[in-house]
């Protein structure tokens, strides 16, 4: 595990305290929850980013792509 020191704004560190107590949990697994919350968060975040450039990337060709294969079809229809 690894050390970390860390500086909370005066609101934050109040709500966070007033939570933990009712809780009755330590501040230090509050912490470590709420940031492995915040990671899975962002890391769908970082994906849905990454899926939509690859998504713009690949449109035209997609959209090539079908266009053949319409045309494929509607001469098997003829």
């Amino acid at each position: 595990m690894k050390l970390l020191s860390l500086k909370l704004n005066d609101n934050i560190f109040m709500e966070t305290e007033k939570i933990t107590t009712e809780l009755d949990i330590a501040r230090n697994r509050y912490i470590n929850d709420a940031l492995e919350m915040y990671n899975l968060y962002n890391k769908k975040k970082l994906l849905k980013s990454a899926l939509y450039k690859a998504s713009k990337l690949t449109r035209t060709d997609a959209m090539s792509v079908l266009a053949e294969f319409e045309n494929i079809a509607d001469e098997a229809t003829d």
